[in-house]
């Protein structure tokens, strides 16, 4: 562990509010994992820190130092914060600016660590609303719902089957509950000893969970990593489906910032890193990062060079695998090379279309869809965002964004985005009849992979040197996160093996159990792996 007790060791109640916005959410099983013990803050000649990559990571990470007295210089080759839950501004045809993005992000209550970096700007988080369900829906005409499914498990699975159209009695006699088990006990890292050999799809296979639920209440998990079910690691899938169902309290409604990233989350989480010293600086790339005789470290950016004592660096796979290849010195050569082996997920496609007219005022909005081709899910921007609802109110019509994960690399980008609207027809069939005013269509790759059988080569926060330290998604924790908030829980957790060494107290941190709800469960899986 990074800068943090073993989790479970700290399990204490309560979750009051602290002032690092630390806090657990309804769970009363919820894990405090506090840092070790050190000054409030830094005492003496003020270190510096140059963090490299202004994505969630980073953002933690900088915050965390800031907060204690680190000079921190904040390096974003973006002119924009927040990385893949970033935006930026465009001019539509009907010339009003709108914001676009990569696309949806759900701001589940689990994510314990990014909501209390998020509490540093809105102590409330009054700029986040609840969507009132997370629907699901089949080509075949099934569609699923989380509203009034329970939150505690293990009511929660129950109540899922029960009253899920997916699940029948003969599919529930089919299935093999011993191949099952581990899904009742998953903690971290023993759930990848167990499972990180085997793909997701095997796993479900030997399950032999139906197949209709295994598109909307699995498959939804998978994709959430950009990947597909034959080349995902099961034990990635089970942590998943630990962190959002049978492991937490928190349900799987989820909730989505009221305005645009930049202006809900990232512009005040800037301001705030200003008032603390930080220098902040988008637009800027780190070309090159070289050890000093001292100890320290040279950050050559843009042409110049500038001295830090440490450095942070909280990038993409290919942005780590680019940055350290030409910092030929960083680290050892063991560890570069394990740098390298890291791959990205398939590409995926992100369309909006602003529409000359309305959806259905019935539509959800957000929609999860399976067997609709490449289609994975529908957002009607209107429903909770504030500018897309003021442009809708402007001009009675719709702003709808679709999303297509995991499209084949070889796969013709006009085709794709050209079938991706007809498969929003098929959903919506209103939508044939409206008259695009405006679209754009965003093409990434750079999302982690987390193959089977990778577990064990991925980096973990600490480096060779301890003066390096690495933060974001694709980074091992060994704790019970996923998606952002493994991205925001790495940031803080490299800040704090950073203040250990000036013997400062870092970030309090939360997760999810890391273990089954029950005895009897975890003693039913113990039996079951043994």
């Amino acid at each position: 562990m990074t800068g943090a007790h073993r989790p479970g060791a700290a399990h204490q109640p309560g979750g009051a509010h602290r002032p690092d916005g630390a806090r657990r959410g309804r769970d009363r099983r919820a894990y405090l994992l506090p840092p070790r013990p050190g000054a409030p803050r830094i005492d003496g000649p003020r270190p510096t820190t140059a963090v490299v990559g202004g994505g969630i990571a980073g953002l933690a990470a900088a915050t965390a130092l800031a907060e204690r007295g680190v000079g921190v210089t904040l390096y974003e080759r973006e002119t924009y914060l927040g990385g893949r839950a970033g935006g930026w501004p465009v001019d539509l045809a009907d010339g009003s600016t709108a914001t676009m993005s990569r696309g949806f992000h759900a701001f589940f209550r689990q994510y314990y660590n990014l909501r209390g970096l998020l509490r540093r700007t809105d102590p409330r988080l009054e700029r986040l609303t609840a969507l009132p369900d997370y629907p699901l829906q089949h080509s075949s005409g099934l569609r699923d719902s989380f509203r009034h499914v329970p939150r505690t498990p293990p009511w929660s699975a129950l109540g899922f089957v029960a009253l899920s159209p997916s699940f029948g009695l003969r599919d529930l006699r089919a299935m093999n509950p011993l191949a099952a088990l581990p899904l009742l006990d998953v903690r971290v890292p023993e759930v990848y000893e167990r499972l990180d050999d085997t793909s997701a799809y095997d796993f479900l296979e030997a399950v032999r969970f139906p197949s209709r639920a295994r598109h909307l209440a699995f498959e939804v998990f998978s994709r959430s990593f950009f990947a597909d079910p034959r080349k995902l690691s099961a034990a990635e899938m089970v942590l998943m489906f630990h962190i959002y169902f049978l492991g937490s309290a928190e349900g799987l409604l989820f909730d989505v910032p009221r305005a645009p990233f930049p202006a809900a989350l990232w512009d005040p989480l800037a301001d705030y890193l200003r008032r603390h010293g930080a220098d902040v600086r988008t637009g800027t790339v780190v070309e090159h990062i070289a050890r000093t005789p001292d100890g320290g470290y040279v950050v050559t950016v843009d042409g110049g060079e500038r001295r830090h004592d440490t450095v942070v660096l909280a990038l993409d796979a290919a942005g780590l695998r680019s940055l350290v290849g030409r910092s030929d010195r960083l680290g050892s050569a063991p560890w570069r090379e394990r740098i390298q082996r890291l791959r990205t997920a398939p590409p995926f496609l992100v369309t909006r279309m602003w529409l000359d007219r309305p959806v259905d005022p019935a539509r959800p909005g957000f929609l999860g869809t399976s067997g609709y081709g490449g289609l994975d899910n529908i957002s009607v921007l209107e429903r909770w965002e504030d500018e897309a609802t003021r442009w809708a109110a402007r001009t009675g019509g719709s702003v709808v964004e679709l999303h297509a994960y995991a499209v084949r690399p070889d796969a013709s980008r006009d085709v794709e985005q050209k079938r991706l609207t007809e498969e929003l027809h098929r959903v919506y069939p209103e939508t044939r009849r409206a008259t695009v005013l405006d679209v754009r269509h965003e093409w990434r790759q750079d999302c982690p992979s987390f193959p089977v059988g990778g577990y064990p080569d991925r980096p973990t926060v600490r480096t060779p040197e301890p003066g390096l330290v690495l933060a974001g998604d694709l980074v091992r924790t060994d704790l019970p996160v996923a998606l952002m908030e493994r991205a925001a829980t790495s940031g803080f957790l490299a800040a704090n093996a950073l203040l250990e060494r000036w013997g400062v107290r870092g970030q309090t941190l939360w997760t999810v159990p890391n273990q089954g709800r029950g005895a009897a469960l975890r003693a039913l899986a113990r039996w079951g792996s043994g």
